[in-house]
């Protein structure tokens, strides 16, 4: 067994935790329907973060051809799917009995959600700077788009649904130039 497969163990449960998560939030919302006000954009959040959990399986990939791994490699990727993790486990509510508007929901936990996507978009340059050798600033600049989209999640959560609607822009953009 390669280190990278080792590692990666330890991510790729992290990671299925999280799919795992929102995969049965999805299916109690879907079960207390008639208690459930839906809103377009809870689920375009949940599907952008969907992604996000997805891409670093995917990255992970890629990192097999580091034949040497340091420990701080190691931490680095398990905080950053322990970060995924939290924002696919507050991405969507869980309805517990009575009336459930996913907007104000969203609005309250989405905040939540985006400071864990925040922290795991530093996890990024990490990753393309140290162990990809990838160039400095454009390494620096994509991650911080994302920052500065989360902070306006989290500052301004009245305005979540257009927040969710540039999630999903930024999410494919990132996609797109990563995959």
């Amino acid at each position: 067994m390669t280190q990278h497969e080792y590692i990666f163990i330890a991510v790729s449960i992290i990671l299925g935790l999280a799919i795992t998560r929102m995969l049965r939030s999805l299916t109690a919302l879907i079960r207390a329907r008639e208690h459930v006000v839906f809103h377009w954009s809870s689920a375009i959040w949940a599907f952008s973060v969907m992604l996000y959990i997805l891409h670093l399986w995917w990255i992970g990939w890629g990192l097999r051809v580091i034949e040497e791994w340091a420990f701080l490699d190691f931490i680095i990727l398990v905080f950053g799917s322990s970060c995924i993790y939290g924002a696919a486990e507050m991405a969507l509510t869980n309805p517990e009995g009575e009336p459930l508007n996913m907007l104000q929901e969203s609005q309250n936990f989405g905040r939540l959600s985006a400071f864990s996507m925040l922290l795991y978009f530093f996890v990024g340059p990490y990753v393309n700077i140290a162990m990809y050798k990838h160039a400095v600033l454009p390494s620096l600049i994509i991650p911080s788009l994302g920052m500065a989209l989360m902070a306006l999640v989290i500052s301004t959560p009245q305005r979540f649904p257009l927040w969710s609607l540039f999630f999903l822009a930024y999410s494919v953009g990132v996609i797109v130039l990563t995959v």
